[in-house]
């Protein structure tokens, strides 16, 4: 029997989430010296990139043991350019600790933070950090807790701002303390609240322990507890609180065995020969070592399941038993799957609260014109990693990669140079769009031995639009195994595909799809399906017509009172919507919409407004339709719109191939 707790460590940039993790681990024994981000030698943040920047880049996973528990730590990105490895980590915690700053406080990304696990329904810790720095204020920074994250705050600080500074827990002995507590936890306690208002003294410690733990876990209460990465003050007492309040998992072999493995693959390793470990989370189930897995695929479009045998299994946190199963809790490293990507999964995936897929996208080039070939690999091994760097061959152009933000695009280029030896220039990014269909349109291609592709396949396909958030769902009205298999899939597969590029070259979505006529003669093999298939689609698209959307941001504003005129007019000439707007102590609060296309020109130019006093966030909220000029992007699937065109393109590709 396996006790096990899966936690994710967040925080806005420098608020010292990595520093909190390596003491963590050295006051568990895990690990016998402290690394210094300072120094880069953390046990999480392996990466020379991440160790020159003093940022974590990549989720990584480190474990320990508190009691019978293992704990394993999940070290996720603060910086907003790295929100999809957030987004991964948090399909496979069982709580999270939201890291604060005793000296900067509540800042903008620690917001967006707390929202996101808050929408999760993760139980969630914050720990006030750095309470020995010269000009840290945590009882300014509980209130403003409080104000701005949640009402729940259960430690005080002596000393603060000095290197002495310590931690005084509050004890279930004191009566101050322990009716505190019940307050905090009588507006979803019935019972609790009739004490109260009877006057009646509170439950004992078991009683308010058990009440506070259920809380925790239904994300009703958020407990802060206040402390130091560097003296290690507060450490302990968060580490206890982590067994004690949060959710384990409580497994066996013998208990999973009669379920199907069910997990996901939150993150890839390679290692300088290519090899790759993935970071599996298992969520039922029991998998055994030497396993013959099957995974699937987060996007049906990057292809069908992939099948293989594990050849190591190693269970985070317990390398001392590694010839035993993985079961349901754990994370498991897992090696001898080549094809193995982010976001695979063994049965169903997870529901879990995310963030829009990235709103900007660059064309990079090798600095050396010699190394196209070697970039290209390059980029393909880093979309292994993160499946969300989507890459595209522009015509007369090069490779473009999506991206979230320019921090990343540097990182991206230094792992480039460091890692695989390549020198890229970035061109300036540009703002993604997506297309939607206008109406409905349908088209058919009969067998015709005189067509130059697809000469003995039939395929009628029907375009209509879909509810918002559906993606692209393929439907089928000929009866389901009327064509072999492989073919099924090859239409399928190849409208997913086909629909990364619409009538304006921008990927589709909220689009339904309905294959209306299918049939076959010998001797047709899945590629005629492959090749016939766009410009049906194409064809239907067309006489549906699209619409061109852009992303949309949501955003808060905080100003001092005397820079609100020259603000919004900014706002106002980049086309932004105000919603509200509200005065507080220091100044004012805007809230509303902007295309993200301004967001990183305002971001530049708020300090200038605001004599560098003016807070920005924003987090993707939306889409909406383009107004003006349409935009358009370059294709590169050889354009079956045209005819003549795509024949060209097909005749190269099958030369080529």
């Amino acid at each position: 029997m396996t006790s096990t707790l899966n936690i994710g460590v967040l925080a806005h940039v420098d608020a010292g989430k990595t520093s909190l993790t390596e003491r963590l681990l050295f006051e568990a024994g895990a690990i016998h010296r402290l690394g210094s981000v300072d120094a880069g030698d953390t046990t999480t943040d392996t990466g020379d990139i991440e160790r020159e920047r003093g940022i974590t880049i990549r989720t990584a996973v480190a474990g320990f043991r508190v009691g019978r528990t293992r704990v394993n730590l999940i070290d996720t990105p603060g910086h907003t350019d790295f929100v999809a490895e957030v987004e991964r980590a948090l399909a496979v915690l069982d709580g999270a600790v939201l890291v604060v700053s005793a000296v900067e406080g509540v800042q903008a990304h620690t917001r967006v933070l707390m929202r996101v696990l808050r929408e999760s329904g993760l139980p969630v810790l914050l720990f006030v950090n750095k309470t020995d720095r010269a000009g840290a204020r945590p009882e300014r920074v509980t209130a403003e807790i409080r104000r701005r994250l949640t009402d729940r705050a259960m430690d005080t600080v002596r000393d603060a701002g000095t290197p002495h500074a310590r931690t005084e827990p509050g004890r279930w002995r004191d009566p101050a303390f322990a009716g505190r507590v019940a307050e905090a936890l009588a507006e979803h306690d019935d019972a609790l609240l009739a004490a109260l208002v009877e006057d009646r003294p509170p439950p004992g410690p078991g009683a308010l322990t058990a009440a506070l733990r259920h809380q925790v876990g239904c994300g009703l209460v958020y407990p802060v507890l206040c402390g130091s990465a560097v003296t290690g003050d507060g450490v302990g007492a968060l580490s206890r609180a982590l067994t004690a309040l949060l959710p384990v998992t409580t497994a066996s072999p013998d208990e999973g065995g009669g379920q199907e493995p069910r997990g996901t693959v939150f993150a890839i390793e390679r290692a300088p020969s290519g090899e790759k470990t993935g970071y599996l989370r298992l969520r039922a189930g029991c998998l055994a070592p030497r396993a013959h897995v099957e995974f699937e695929r987060a996007d049906p479009a990057d292809g069908g399941p992939h099948r293989g045998r594990i050849i190591g299994l190693e269970v985070v946190g317990a390398e001392d038993e590694r010839s035993r199963p993985l079961v349901a809790g754990e994370i498991g490293r897992i090696r001898g799957l080549p094809g193995l990507r982010v976001g695979d999964r063994m049965g169903p995936p997870a529901a879990v609260a995310g963030f829009a897929r990235p709103a900007l996208e660059a064309v990079v080039r090798p600095r050396d014109g010699g190394d196209a070939t070697r970039l290209h690999a390059a980029l393909t091994a880093l979309a292994d990693q993160d499946p969300l760097i989507r890459l595209r061959t522009v015509p007369e152009e090069g490779l473009s990669v999506l991206l979230y933000g320019e921090v990343q695009k540097e990182v991206i280029a230094a792992t480039l140079a460091d890692d695989f030896g390549v020198r890229a220039v970035f061109e300036r990014s540009r703002t993604t769009h997506t297309e939607r269909p206008a109406g409905t349109g349908s088209a058919v291609e009969e067998i015709s031995p005189r067509r130059p592709v697809g000469a003995w396949a039939t395929v009628g396909l029907r375009v209509d639009p879909a509810g918002e958030g559906t993606g692209v769902v393929f439907r089928r009205v000929v009866e389901y195994g009327a064509l072999i298999g492989a073919f099924d899939r090859a239409i399928e597969e190849t409208v997913r595909e086909t629909l990364r590029q619409g009538l304006y070259g921008w990927p589709v979505t909220d689009c339904a799809v309905t294959l209306i006529r299918s049939g076959f003669l010998p001797p047709t093999t899945p590629a005629d399906f492959r090749e016939l298939t766009p410009l049906v689609l194409m064809r239907a698209l067309d006489r549906a017509g699209t619409r061109v959307f852009e992303p949309v941001h949501g955003f808060e504003l905080e100003v001092p009172a005397d820079v609100l005129g020259p603000v919004t007019a900014r706002l106002n000439g980049l086309g932004a919507r105000v919603r509200e707007t509200v005065e507080t102590v220091e100044g004012w609060r805007l809230t509303g919409e902007v295309a993200a296309r301004s967001v990183d020109d305002f971001r530049a130019e708020l300090p200038g407004l605001s004599r560098g006093e003016g807070v920005w966030w924003t987090s993707p909220a939306r889409e909406c339709p383009v107004r003006g000029p349409v935009p358009r992007r370059a294709r590169t699937d050889g354009n079956p719109l045209d005819y003549e065109e795509y024949l060209v393109h097909r005749a190269n590709a099958r030369r080529r191939g």
